[in-house]
């Protein structure tokens, strides 16, 4: 339930589009990524009902060994590594994709990426529908197709918190957090599928929901990208009022008459301003209570955009030291995570010895704890958005350059990522702890305790990707936001890569005992 004071607070700048139209954008994309944009990350859920239908069961071999009643089983680790390497390749292309789609939503724009999400997604539901365990290959592009076309919906949609300004990280995380929630899709296709609802008709349905993601794009999101600060009058869609241009220099959507003659005048007072940094006091009319990350204001060099920020080219950004440790610190995080899901299966049979009925009862609690991804991921939101009320003003001028008693101009964008790093650390500390106590839980062979381990890796992985989604909007200019979470996401991947050999190493030398792949995850930015 939306509190009165937030309803309030969002309703004072709804020049545009209405708040019932805002709202009705971020409940819908609330369930968007909830249902549909991580399914993937349920893949535990789907292996069983995929090895009850004898997907890759000519992989198993008798096993010499006798089973815990004394009779000859079957050797099936082949199978389970197919299973893993489908999960693999899907995970991987969950991440590397992203930059290249992320790539042609900043270029072409919401509707385009949408277009591009909603097909692959489509294709992707029905490649599993009509999949056989003669077919089992079509598994891999198949569930390749999901992880992009999720991974991109989620995308176009993180930009949704740009219309709520004061709780901007709030609702990235949020989303975030729904994300990690879609898991439990398989979860309910499990259930269904033991109920006798047969694995082609759930498919059918979901693809069958693309009508409702391509509604959604038509009436409920920008063509373009949603520009932040909003501007004045700011709408979007093809359901608000004509006006009498699209565009009119903000990227995103419509700008009234009214909003296009005050955008030409904030740029005349641009051109006429010193370069000198202003502080967030200096630029707030008076008695209005202005979202805390109102960036710095600069010139606006001829011919550019004015959703642009000026001095901040990607290519500075991208290679900055500030992305190159978060890309860091994320990829060893994600590694961890991934290695969780890829080996639980495997890790359930090993401590349960077989028993198919607690595999498949610990199955559904770890399908269970994601659908609290999006109860968790908040808090980390109201952290960084806490935390950044807090700060003191920005400098004015100058700032301290490579000499330390120099000092130099800053440019604007570092500037501005500076200060919200500042803002992150205790958001990033936070999450590092909890993926620490996280994979010491996972090393515990003990069976009862992997309920805990659930609970610990929800937590950790809502609050890594909503806090990467967060401080990448935060710290570098918005827009290079499709593009920089795209490349974080894709330079991660290559990383992720190496859950292959280490679920090989847990199948064949360690016998199917993963502890020592639970390592931890590594030190904090």
């Amino acid at each position: 339930m939306v509190r009165p004071r937030l309803v309030t607070a969002w309703a004072g700048d709804m020049g545009g589009a209405g708040l019932a139209k805002r709202l009705g954008t971020l409940l819908s994309g609330l369930l968007e990524c909830g249902a549909f944009c991580g399914i993937i990350f349920g893949w535990a859920s789907l292996v069983f009902v995929l090895k009850d239908l004898g997907y890759f069961e000519g992989l198993c071999q008798p096993s010499a060994t006798p089973s815990p009643n004394l009779t000859l089983g079957s050797d099936c680790s082949r199978q389970d590594e197919q299973f893993s390497l489908v999960f693999t390749i899907g995970s991987f292309m969950n991440n590397f994709m992203t930059f290249p789609m992320g790539v042609v939503f900043d270029r072409f724009g919401t509707t385009a990426a949408r277009l591009i999400a909603i097909s692959l997604y489509t294709g992707g539901t029905l490649l599993v529908a009509f999949s056989t365990p003669e077919m089992a290959v079509l598994l891999f592009p198949a569930m390749s197709m999901l992880s992009v076309g999720g991974i991109l919906l989620i995308l176009t949609n993180m930009q949704v918190g740009n219309l709520f300004g004061n709780y901007r990280s709030i609702i990235i995380t949020l989303y975030n957090g729904a994300f990690d929630s879609s898991s439990a899709i398989f979860l309910i296709v499990k259930l269904l599928y033991e109920r006798g609802l047969s694995l082609r008709a759930m498919f059918l349905f979901l693809a069958a929901c693309s009508a409702w993601h391509l509604l959604r794009t038509l009436f409920l999101m920008p063509r373009t990208r949603i520009p932040y600060p909003l501007p004045p009058d700011y709408d979007y869609g093809y359901g608000g009022l004509p006006a009498p241009c699209w565009g009119s220099g903000e990227r995103g959507g419509r700008v009234s008459p009214c909003g296009q003659r005050v955008l030409r005048c904030r740029r005349l007072q641009y051109r006429s301003r010193s370069r000198s940094y202003r502080t967030h006091k200096d630029k707030q009319p008076s008695g209005e209570a202005g979202p805390e990350e109102t960036p710095q204001e600069a010139p606006i060099a001829r011919g550019a955009r004015s959703g642009d920020a000026p001095g901040t080219p990607f290519r500075a950004c991208a290679c900055s030291w500030l992305f190159a440790w978060h890309v860091a610190w994320l990829s060893v995080m994600q590694l961890r995570h991934y290695l969780f899901i890829g080996t639980l299966n495997p890790q359930l049979e090993h401590l349960a010895r077989g028993d198919h009925a607690l595999v498949s009862t610990y199955t559904n609690a770890f399908a269970i704890t994601q659908l609290c991804g999006v109860l968790c991921a908040p808090w980390n939101g109201l952290i960084l958005d806490r935390h950044k009320r807090g700060k003191g003003p920005r400098p004015e001028g100058t700032q301290r350059g490579p000499c330390p008693h120099a000092l130099t101009p800053v440019p604007t964008g570092i500037l501005a990522a500076l200060a919200d790093l500042r803002s992150a650390v205790l958001s990033l500390v936070v999450t590092v702890a909890q993926c620490l106590l996280f994979s010491v839980f996972a090393a515990v062979p003990i069976l009862p305790v992997q309920f805990g381990t659930f609970v610990l890796q929800v937590i950790s992985r809502s609050f890594l990707y909503g806090g990467n989604a967060a401080f990448l909007a935060i710290a570098f200019p918005p827009q290079h936001f499709g593009k920089l979470y795209g490349l974080a996401m894709a330079l991660s991947a290559l990383v992720a890569l190496l859950q292959y050999p280490c679920v090989a190493l847990v199948q064949g030398p360690l016998q199917g005992d993963p502890f020592y792949v639970s390592v931890p995850c590594g030190p904090p930015e």
